[in-house]
């Protein structure tokens, strides 16, 4: 069936709904999560999933359908996506914007722009976003990034810090930022620095030197770092850095340099579980892996979290998200990039529970409390 709104002669796709078989937890905190599907660079597909948990049901594409009046939907590439309090931010990077909608009812609540933003996060009634400044291209000259603070009651922007080149994903200890700084967009000149940023007056105070072309930040238990270098897919590999305050000292530090790629990761009490689809420029193929990392001891405990075969089902893997009570993992598939994608969901002991079609490459999952 075609349902049509106030979009004149455009058409509303409906929302599809998969029935996912899992009996709910009348006790949890978590009614479900949202999963936001990237949408091939150019081709303004960016779409929302949610999965309910309470009712059994994946609700694919709703966003049309709740918003019939928005004319370009979510827009180009959605980056990230976060929740906070009651609303849901979704970073759209090639459109500019921060789309924020209900939380409850994903019904859209307003648009802050932002040029070419990249990632989501939350501290102290404010949203931080990290953006590229410049437009989305290869360019020596490109200008360094930066970030970005939104009040999330006026949904103004208030403030905003410079930082590296091309910044990535950010994580907060205490009451400061630490931002990975990329230069993804001037090969092979990459940026090598984690930026520091005092968010009491929300300005840079030191870039800290790690490794090039950085693009993760986790912080585990102990508020260690953990960050993910991206090399250059020729002759310097992916590798993962920790980061901790060393006594004495009052600046984050390197203080390990672990020798595996890492693309992505999710840290759920003290395990890091992570996949590497590291690309190499001179063979022209990738090497996935997965593992799980103990955070206290820095040692790798498992080369593959995922332990029943399933593993081989999946394609590129693309998002990684663990849910906080139950210690399920999920894992998006983006296959070829520019079809339906899929959602797996592996039990904490590495055992496929169930799996179900997405969007366009699956990539970043919010988890909803209730």
């Amino acid at each position: 069936m075609s349902i049509t709104g106030c979009r004149e002669d455009e058409l509303v796709v409906p929302t599809e709904y998969d029935i996912v078989g899992e009996a709910p937890d009348p006790n949890s905190k978590i009614r479900g999560f949202y999963l936001v599907n990237e949408g091939n660079m150019g081709s303004n597909k960016c779409t929302l999933d949610y999965m309910d948990y309470f009712t059994g049901l994946y609700a694919r594409n709703f966003y049309a359908e709740r918003n019939p009046n928005v004319i370009k939907e979510l827009g180009d590439v959605g980056n990230d996506i976060g929740v906070y309090g009651s609303k849901l931010y979704v970073v759209v990077n090639c459109s500019h914007k921060v789309e924020v909608l209900d939380a409850r009812s994903g019904i859209r609540l307003g648009q802050i722009d932002i040029p070419n933003c990249r990632y989501v996060r939350f501290h102290r009634g404010n949203a931080y976003v990290s953006s590229y400044v410049g437009p989305v291209l290869i360019d020596a000259n490109a200008p360094k990034g930066a970030v970005y603070q939104i009040d999330t009651l006026s949904l103004a922007v208030t403030d905003k810090v410079t930082v590296g080149y091309q910044p990535e994903e950010m994580e907060i200890v205490g009451d400061y930022m630490y931002v990975a700084n990329s230069g993804g967009y001037r090969p092979p000149v990459y940026d090598n620095t984690v930026s520091e940023i005092q968010l009491i007056d929300f300005k840079q105070v030191s870039q800290i030197p790690v490794g090039i072309n950085l693009h993760r930040v986790k912080k585990d238990r102990q508020n260690k770092l953990w960050v993910s270098g991206r090399g250059d897919n020729k002759t310097r590999p992916s590798r993962l850095y920790v980061l901790e305050k060393k006594a004495g000292y009052n600046q984050m530090q390197v203080t390990d340099t672990l020798p595996l790629a890492c693309s992505n990761m999710a840290i759920h009490g003290d395990s890091l579980y992570y996949y590497a689809t590291e690309w190499n420029d001179l063979t022209a193929s990738n090497k996935i892996s997965y593992g799980i990392i103990n955070t206290l001891t820095k040692k790798r405990v498992s080369t593959n979290f995922i332990t029943d075969g399933t593993d081989k089902e999946i394609t590129i893997p693309y998002g990684i998200a663990i849910h906080p009570e139950t210690g399920d993992i999920l894992i998006t598939d983006a296959k070829n990039y520019v079809s339906s994608g899929t959602l797996y969901c592996f039990d904490r002991n590495g055992r496929k529970k169930w799996s179900v079609r997405t969007g366009d490459i699956p990539a970043h999952i919010a988890f909803l409390p209730i």
